[in-house]
Parts: C-alpha cells; structure tokens; sequence
C-alpha cells in the first residue's frame, strides 16, 4: 500500500511538472508575438515609391496594435484554460490521492489529515463523539430510541414500511444499494488492511500467508441514522474455517450545512391549469366546486379551470353546477369539455392539457375526491419549473368516515375530518395520480399512455417517464392535498392486475388497522362487554 502510494505521489509530481513547463511554453511563445517583426526585405516607407502621408502612419501602427491586440487576447485566453485544466487536473490527484489515504487507513481519516482543514476535521470527530457510538445517551422514553435497521448482502429489514415498502426487500433505490455496497467494501478494507492501533490478530492461511476477507463472509450489519450527526454502521463478517467473528463499526459524519443556492421566486403571476376528468359523480363534483369556490375563486385568483366530461348522462347537471359558480362568484375561467366515449382518466388529461391554446401554463392534475387548501397551490408553484423540475405531492387519503366516526351519530362535515392522523387517514404513497407539471414537460415527455384503459396505471407510466428522463421529480407528503373517501367499484372488465390493484386500494382506503381489528372481533367485544355488564349487575348492592 505505501509504495503504490509513492508511486501515485510519483505521477503526480511529473503531471504538474509537465503542465508548468507547457504553461512556460506559451508564455514564451506570448513574448516572442508581442516582440516588434523586423523584415531585412521590407522597403522602407517615404526612402523607395511613393511618398507617406502621416495618416498612412497613423493608420499602419493602428492596424499592428490592433493586431498585436487580438494576438495577446488570444494567448491570454489560451493561457487562462491551461490554467484552469491545471486547477482541475490538480484536484483531480488530490481527490485520488486522498481516497487513497483513506482507505490506507481503515476509514481514520488519519491519511487525510493534511488534506482536510484542521477545523473540518475536528468537527467530524465532533460529529461521532456527539454521535451514540461508544456510550448510550439517556432517553426519557421507549419513544427517543433510534432504532438499527439491519442487512445482508441481498436483504434489508426495516421497521419502516409506509404502504410501499415491505418488511424484508431487496434495496430498490440506487442511492440505498450503493451505500450498502461501499459500507460493506470500506468494512473489507479495514479487517484487510488493519491500522496499528486496530484490536485484532492476523490468521494465517493454510500456507502461513495471512487470510483476505471477502464480501462472501460477511454475515450481517446493522444502521441507523441520527439526522444532526450522522449514520452508524455495526459490521459482522466470520469466516467459515474460523470460530471467531471479525466486528467493523463505521461512521459516515454529516458535515456541516453548505449554501447550494439563494433565490427569489416571484408567483404572483403564475396561473395554474386544474384539469378534473370526469364521468357521473355529479353530487361529488358539487362538493368539488364548493372548495373549488372557497380557494380558488375567493383565495388565489390565478386559476383556470378545465373539466373533460365523458358521456351524457349528468353532463347537463354539472353544466349548471358550472354556471351557477360562475354566475354567483363572478368567475369564467373554465372550460367544460364533453366526450362521447367511455371514461379513461389518462385521455381525459391528455385532452384537457392539449386544449389549453395560450402558451406555456402550470398544470394541476386532479381528481373529483380531492380536497386542496390555498397553501397547496402555492407549494404547486414552488416546486415544479419548466425544463427543470415536476412536484408529485404524496396525498393524505381519509378512511371511511362511517366507521372513523362510528362512536357518533353522523361524521362531522368535510371541512373538520381534515386531520393528519392515524386512525383518520394514511399518506397514500403508492398513488401518482395528483401532479403539478408544465404544459411544455409534459408534451416534451409524450404525455399519457392512452392504450391504458378503465381503473389505474396512467398515472404510474408517466411518473416512470419522468423518473427517467433529465427532470428533477419532488416526490413529498403536503399537509394541504387530501383524498376524500369513496366507495370504489372494481368492475369486472379490468385486467387481472387493474382489479388486484383495485381491491387492494380499496381495502387499504376503508380503515386503519386498529379500526379493521374492532370490525374483526366486534361479537368478542360485545360478548365480553355482555359478561361485564351481566357481572356488575349481579353483584349485590351494599
């Protein structure tokens, strides 16, 4: 390992040589085009032909400054880049360099130290002595615990499941494999290249030579992450000739918080496009209209409308919805756009999007069940820019209200089931469908996959475009985006896996676990409540 630290050290050096002497090269070639031409040829002005005026001069040595001018410009410009590549090549070894270091060390930051700042330095060693590595911190509950989530090679096992992840998976985020992998490989490293200080004894090998751990023996890791410090990784590798278990504890140290950017975004201007595919549903789209009135109209003032109908029967009703709106609120920002054919949610969008003839617009996919606040569409503005950036809000999604309020003699209204908890609703994580992109990313993309039919996976297809094209996806919960519960319908001419995703939205949109388990064991609860009540009226009084 050191000597091919020298070497590297080696190469180094004869690179910064080679690009210093080619620098003096250049600046060297500078003088000599700055340097007066002479022509032992040339005749002389005024002594053989015609006679010079002054303004021939005048304008002879403007011409040669000028050229003399463009010359030097261009050789300090050729001068600037050989000094940037220099820069850049310069850092580039030095990145090698301290990579190389490091991994010399056993992650000690020991072959680093004089490439780090002294101040850095000390502060990532702050970070793992603040950090619960070598001592426990007192908690005041079972709640402050951070708990490990542990892996093998192939698995992860996490106590953190959402709706979309499973309590034993394959790491599917690339960001989530890579840093598994280098934990594991910086573990190797540091079991194969021991420091001086590391509590550990060299096997030898059948041969007396000493025994190189590989990925095949490891058996487990644990990790958990302190969001101010840092993650710990617990490391377990054992060989299979070998009674003894070789321990690695790593620790990736958060550094300190870095400006990335610092901006000034003007929405006042910004006109959203909500676009509402529709079918029946006439009393939802009431509803709709209502919180459509309340924030749109009365709140934000920068909203069009645009609702694509399917079919006739309702289209009449939800004409009049429409312009009752308009005429009480004084508002004409809609369009209502009516299709003679049967409901398909993605060509309802791709429609409504294609209609707009007004240039580039943000547009809001929604859906007749959502409720949104002012707040949202501001967050909707914010978080999606043309050729940059779409924002997939996670939606909150309220359970069944019949059976959340069930204690109650009716739900409460609309406006006070809009709670973020537990047994009121869920962050619906696996849906796609509510989205805030530009007119002009969203033609850019292809839109829709209109050869999806009926219920689900328009929406998933063209997140999965996004997700692999050059845009940025904002992909977060907002406290200001909620799907109203309905009673779904999975019709019989779905796909086989259009209705299992059907039925599985609907059991997940019915109630909470806890809830779901009273409705499971409601004759227990009522026989054992029968017996208590029979057992207090059986006891003799005084």
């Amino acid at each position: 390992m050191p000597r091919r630290g020298l070497m590297l050290q080696a190469r180094t050096r004869w690179l910064l040589l080679g690009l210093a002497l080619l620098c003096i090269l250049i600046l060297f070639m500078y003088l000599l085009e700055c340097a007066p031409q002479t022509d032992g040829n040339a005749s002389l002005p005024g002594i053989i032909g015609e006679n010079y005026g002054k303004e021939y001069y005048q304008a002879l040595l403007q011409e040669q400054e000028e050229h003399y001018q463009t010359r030097a410009s261009s050789l300090k410009r050729q001068i600037a880049q050989l000094k940037q590549e220099l820069q850049e090549m310069s850092e580039k070894m030095r990145s090698l360099q301290e990579k190389k270091n490091t991994r010399a060390n056993g992650m000690s930051f020991q072959g680093t130290k004089e490439q780090i700042p002294s101040d850095l330095l000390e502060f990532l060693h702050s970070q793992i002595d603040k950090a619960e590595v070598g001592i426990g911190a007192k908690l005041p509950s079972e709640y402050g615990v951070i708990p490990f989530e542990s892996f093998t090679l192939m698995k992860v096992f996490q106590l953190e499941m959402g709706l979309t992840r499973h309590p034993e998976e394959k790491p599917v985020r690339k960001d989530k494999r890579d840093e598994l992998v280098e934990v594991i490989e910086a573990g190797l490293e540091v079991i194969n290249n021991p420091d001086e200080e590391d509590d550990q004894e060299d096997e030898d090998g059948p041969v007396g030579e000493k025994q190189l751990f590989n990925e095949n023996d490891f058996v487990e890791g644990y990790y958990r992450t302190e969001r101010d410090k840092g993650t710990q990784y617990e490391l377990f590798f054992k060989k299979a000739d070998l009674m003894e278990y070789r321990h690695v504890t790593l620790f990736r140290p958060f550094g300190p918080l870095m400006k990335v950017k610092s901006e000034t975004i003007d929405i006042t201007k910004s006109v959203i496009n909500i676009i509402v595919p529709l079918a029946g549903r006439t009393e939802a789209f009431a509803q709709f209209m209502q919180n459509f009135r309340d924030v749109c109209i009365l709140q934000d003032k920068r909203i069009h409308l645009t609702v694509v109908y399917f079919g006739e029967e309702g289209l009449s009703k939800v004409k009049i919805i429409l312009e009752s709106v308009s005429r009480e609120a004084n508002f004409h920002n809609y369009t209502l756009i009516s299709l003679s054919e049967e409901f398909n949610r993605g060509r309802g969008l791709d429609v409504g999007a294609r209609a707009w003839d007004k240039g580039e617009v943000l547009m809001f996919f929604c859906d007749v069940d959502i409720y949104f606040s002012a707040e949202f569409l501001n967050s909707c503005r914010l978080n999606a820019e043309p050729g940059k950036k779409v924002f997939y809000p996670v939606v909150f999604s309220l359970y069944n209200p019949a059976i959340v309020y069930a204690n109650q003699d009716v739900p409460p209204p609309v406006d006070q089931q809009l709670v973020h908890k537990k047994d009121s609703g869920f962050w619906r994580d696996f849906g796609f469908g509510m989205t805030c992109q530009y007119r002009t990313d969203f033609l850019t993309i292809g839109g829709f996959d209109l050869e999806v039919k009926g219920w689900g996976g328009e929406d998933v297809h063209l997140y999965r475009k996004y997700l692999r094209g050059n845009l940025i996806v904002i992909r977060t919960p907002v406290p200001g985006l909620f799907h109203l519960w309905h009673e779904k319908h999975c019709a019989d001419e779905l796909t086989p896996e259009q209705y299992r995703m059907c039925i599985q939205s609907k059991a997940m949109n019915e109630a909470s676990h806890s809830h779901l388990g009273m409705l499971v064991f409601r004759e227990e609860i009522e026989t054992h409540l029968h017996k208590q009540a029979y057992r207090t009226n059986s006891e003799p009084v005084g």
